[in-house]
C-alpha cells in the first residue's frame, strides 16, 4: 500500500466516524485533508462518493427515524439554492460572505451551548423549511458546506438525537446524489475517484458503524453540545478562510 492510499484511508475513516456519529461534520474534515495528497478534482467527489455510501448504510437501519417530511422539503429547495450559491460565488466578495457566515454560526453555536436557544420551531413551516434549504442550497453551491442550515433547523426544532442524525442523512443521501451526478456531467467522476472509493469502501463501513455505537453511547445533552462545538468550529473555520484569503 503506498503513502497516498494510506492517507486516503485514514481521511475517509476518521471523516466517516465523525459524520456517523454527529450526522455531520465530515467537511472539516475529508475535502481539506484529501487534497493535501489528491487533486481537488479527485477529492471532492470521492468524499461525495464515501457521503452517499454513509447516508445509505444510516437510512437502510433507521429509516423510521427520519422525519421524512422535513428531510424531503430541505433536499427540494437546497436544489433549488445551489445554482443562486454558484452565481455568488462569482458576483460576490467571498471574503465578507464568509466572515458573516463565519460570525453568525459561532454566535448561535456559543449562545446554544449556554442553553440559550433564543427560540423553538414547533412546526416544520414551509416558510422555515424553504429558508434552511435555500440556505443550505446557496452555502452548498458556494463553498461546498450546506451542513450548517440545516443543524441549527435540526437543534430549533428540538430533534432527538436519534432523528436528529438520522434526519440529516435523509437529507444528505439525495442532495448527494445529485451533487454526483452534477460531477458526472462535467466528466470528474473519473476513474481514480472510483479506485479510491472501493479501496476506502471497508474503512467507510467499519466507521460507519463504529459511529452509530458512538452516537448510542452518547447522551442526549452531551451529544448536542457536540453538535453545536462541530458549528463552533465549522464558524472558525470560515473565520479563518475569509481571514486567509487573498
Amino acid at each position: 500500500m503506498d503513502w497516498i492510499t494510506l492517507h486516503v484511508l485514514v481521511v475517509v475513516f476518521v471523516a466517516t466516524l465523525i459524520r456517523s456519529t454527529l450526522g455531520f461534520g465530515e467537511a472539516l474534515v475529508a475535502v481539506p485533508l484529501l487534497a493535501l495528497r489528491l487533486p481537488v478534482q479527485v477529492a471532492a467527489p470521492l468524499a461525495v462518493l464515501v457521503s452517499i455510501t454513509v447516508a445509505a448504510i444510516v437510512m437502510a437501519q433507521e429509516w423510521h427515524r427520519v422525519h421524512f417530511r422535513a428531510a424531503g422539503w430541505l433536499a427540494a429547495w437546497t436544489m433549488l439554492g445551489i445554482p443562486l450559491g454558484l452565481l455568488m460565488l462569482k458576483e460576490v466578495n467571498g471574503r465578507t460572505v464568509k466572515a458573516t457566515l463565519g460570525l453568525v454560526i459561532i454566535a448561535f453555536a456559543l449562545w446554544s451551548l449556554l442553553n440559550r436557544v433564543p427560540f423553538t420551531l414547533n412546526r416544520d413551516r414551509h416558510k422555515w423549511l424553504f429558508g434552511f434549504g435555500l440556505f443550505a442550497g446557496v452555502l452548498g453551491g458556494a463553498y461546498g458546506m450546506n451542513g450548517p442550515p440545516l443543524v441549527v433547523y435540526g437543534s430549533l426544532r428540538r430533534w432527538s438525537a436519534a432523528q436528529f442524525r438520522a434526519t440529516l442523512q435523509g437529507y444528505f443521501l439525495p442532495a448527494s446524489l445529485a451533487g454526483m451526478f452534477g460531477y458526472w456531467v462535467a466528466g470528474l467522476w473519473v476513474p481514480a475517484v472510483t479506485r479510491f472509493y472501493l479501496l476506502s469502501l471497508p474503512a467507510t463501513i467499519v466507521a460507519t458503524f463504529l459511529g452509530r455505537v458512538l452516537h448510542a453511547r452518547i447522551s442526549p445533552r452531551a451529544f448536542f453540545a457536540y453538535v453545536y462545538l462541530g458549528l463552533l468550529a465549522i464558524g472558525l473555520v470560515l473565520l479563518a478562510q475569509a481571514f486567509g484569503a487573498q
